[in-house]
């Protein structure tokens, strides 16, 4: 019967290492950089961010 359980946890624990190796992989499988380089709209002046003229 001890067999069984430790079995149960292995496996358990096997399928959350997928998981999260999965979430992982798809986390990082976005677009590296942005196709454009582009300027910021905003500027950090007082902590507030304010838009340029």
């Amino acid at each position: 019967m001890l067999r069984r359980i430790s079995a149960r946890y292995f496996r358990g624990f096997g399928a959350a290492v997928v998981a999260v190796a999965a979430l992982v992989l798809a986390a990082n499988a976005g677009p590296a950089r942005a196709a454009e380089a582009t300027t910021p709209h905003l500027q950090h002046l007082t902590g507030h961010a304010q838009a340029l003229r």
